[in-house]
């Protein structure tokens, strides 16, 4: 069922029986598992052992001592998530029935109700053609249903400057000041610049890459004649889509794009989870915990196991 044609109330009420009957079995045990290295207080320091996360190497000491330091946590009870929202007009599109903004509204009500159940607080900032909307941190079912009726309420912009993402990320830099886990939420369709304030977002809080993207804009197909447009700027091509060459220069510009993406977070050191226009968001979403699950614990030592 498409989003925009939901309440909040509804939304969040489809989705709370998800995680009741879905999700809350399936990562029972694992909660911190999914979310882990957030709400985290220092408790000692100890020298690096290999599959340490160079991310907790402590550079001072390490300087100092001339060998490899790592910080170790205590993890608090409690949890600050934030949703970097990009609701650029790029967002908007969707080449079937859904849009990209669609699949973002679900995940949103997803885990911040999940995230609820377990009595942590969430916070959003909302990205148009500049940052425009934060809504604090806070607990409880009606602060998520805020958020959400926020965001749904929200109108499509037809038109706006390119896409900043990089502003969002040092809006967020200067605004969540204590240690949380931040999902950035965005097709990353931006201006450059967005890779280091998300590399610096990651030194200091648990940061996830949500990717959005429509397959039309990975496989353009064979449409004949079609007047493409930009969705933020508004200039508009002819673009002759039977022409197989064309085709492929697209499939190959979009193989370069996604690669140069996967490169960024990488650098970053954040874990992405791509999701489609097509995706089950529940589906994706338990296949993304089963990733981090299983790279903990080869992190850990363990041995890789098609059961696992």
């Amino acid at each position: 069922m498409s989003t925009s044609t939901q309440t909040p109330e509804t939304l969040l009420r489809r989705l709370e029986w998800t995680v009741q009957h879905r999700l809350d079995g399936v990562l029972h045990g694992d909660y911190h598992t999914l979310f882990r290295g957030h709400g985290m207080d220092l408790a000692d320091l100890r020298e690096y052992q290999y599959h340490d996360d160079v991310r907790h190497i402590d550079w001072n000491v390490t300087a100092r001592l001339q060998t490899p330091y790592v910080r170790e946590y205590y993890e608090e009870r409690d949890l600050s998530a934030w949703f970097l929202l990009d609701l650029s007009p790029s967002v908007d599109f969707g080449a079937h029935h859904v849009k990209k903004r669609e699949i973002s509204s679900e995940l949103v009500a997803l885990l911040a109700s999940m995230l609820g159940r377990h009595g942590n607080r969430v916070g959003a900032m909302f990205y148009g053609g500049d940052v425009d909307t934060v809504i604090p941190a806070r607990s409880g079912r009606r602060h998520v249903l805020h958020i959400l009726h926020r965001m749904l309420a929200r109108e499509e912009l037809m038109q706006s400057p390119p896409t900043r993402l990089d502003r969002l990320l040092r809006t967020a830099a200067d605004t969540v000041t204590r240690r949380s886990l931040l999902f950035v939420v965005s097709d990353f369709i931006s201006e450059p610049g967005w890779e280091k304030p998300l590399a610096e977002l990651a030194l200091r809080h648990e940061v996830i890459a949500v990717r959005l993207y429509d397959d039309m804009e990975v496989q353009l197909p064979d449409l004949g004649m079609v007047v493409v447009q930009d969705a933020e700027t508004g200039e508009q091509l002819f673009v002759d889509t039977h022409d197989m060459l064309f085709r492929e220069r697209f499939a190959q510009a979009a193989s370069a794009r996604e690669d140069a993406l996967r490169a960024a977070f990488d650098s970053a050191g954040v874990d992405a989870l791509a999701l489609s226009t097509d995706d089950d968001v529940v589906e994706a979403l338990l296949h993304f915990s089963a990733l981090r699950k299983r790279r903990s614990r080869l992190a850990a030592g363990g041995s890789f196991s098609r059961r696992q």
